[in-house]
């Protein structure tokens, strides 16, 4: 950069470094989605297009930054799991925030023909982020239960409200009120005995959300030896549990091959 009077005043610029030494969780999260979701005539109380145009997002963003580890995603946001030794962007917040972000919303709308070919975008999505960071494995566990649980709140709660209003006949006012001070054990009770449906049976991508992975495969080559390669896994499962991580114990382990 050629040197001049006025370049004082990039020594106002703030450092915005993040902490080392720890898992840096970037969360995007849709705004005003709930208007965006009526404007696109989203099916009630999920779309499983939506969802997985979502998930096509998170990949294309897994794609373009290797230290992500783990990517879980609900309803309208996805968190970004950075290996705790990661050193993109020298660890610079903003840098990762917004070029998440942008990717994400860029690949909405890019790959939004694949997923809804019949609908027009009538406006551009927008997400913001945050960046977040946790020192421990139990912190970074435990903010990924916290998500999968929400992800289970809320799904059991819009379920029993849209059967309501689409086959109860209720107003969504009426809906909320017959909701008001329920537990999960009502809901479910709701939704067994009056509308015959058992909500275990739900798809696991509803219930859980989805978590993306990267993992090692050993395949077969033509001439009788292996080779090694990573591979980019979606998954509909239990996060909150030890068996994931059992499964996978090289997600909590710093490494840089992958």
């Amino acid at each position: 950069m050629a040197k001049s009077k006025f370049e004082y005043v990039r020594g106002m610029e703030v450092e915005d470094k993040l902490l080392p030494n720890t898992w840096i969780v970037v969360r995007i999260d849709g705004k005003g989605f709930h208007k965006f979701s009526d404007a696109h005539g989203f099916e009630k109380p999920n779309d499983l297009r939506a969802l997985n145009l979502m998930n096509k997002c998170a990949r294309a963003v897994m794609d373009d930054f290797n230290e992500i580890i783990l990517s879980y995603g609900q309803s309208d946001e996805y968190s970004f799991i950075f290996r705790k030794d990661s050193t993109v962007y020298s660890r610079r917040g903003s840098k990762l925030i917004t070029n998440i972000s942008s990717l994400f919303a860029a690949s909405y709308v890019f790959h939004w023909p694949q997923f809804f070919p019949d609908k027009s975008l009538k406006y551009p999505p927008c997400f913001d982020g945050r960046a977040v960071l946790y020192p421990s494995e139990k912190n970074i566990r435990d903010y990924l239960c916290w998500r999968q649980a929400d992800c289970h709140i809320n799904n059991l709660y819009n379920t029993v409200f849209w059967t309501l209003v689409n086959k109860g006949c209720l107003s969504t006012q009426q809906a909320q009120e017959r909701l008001k001070g329920t537990v999960s054990g009502d809901k479910n009770e709701i939704l067994y005995s009056e509308f015959g449906i058992n909500y275990n049976k739900e798809p696991d991508q509803l219930k859980k959300g989805t978590t993306i992975i990267k993992r090692k495969q050993t395949i077969p080559m033509d001439n009788g030896e292996t080779k090694t390669r990573t591979q980019v896994v979606e998954l509909d499962c239990d996060i909150i549990g030890d068996d994931f991580w059992n499964e996978n114990p090289h997600l909590l382990v710093p490494y840089r091959d992958l």
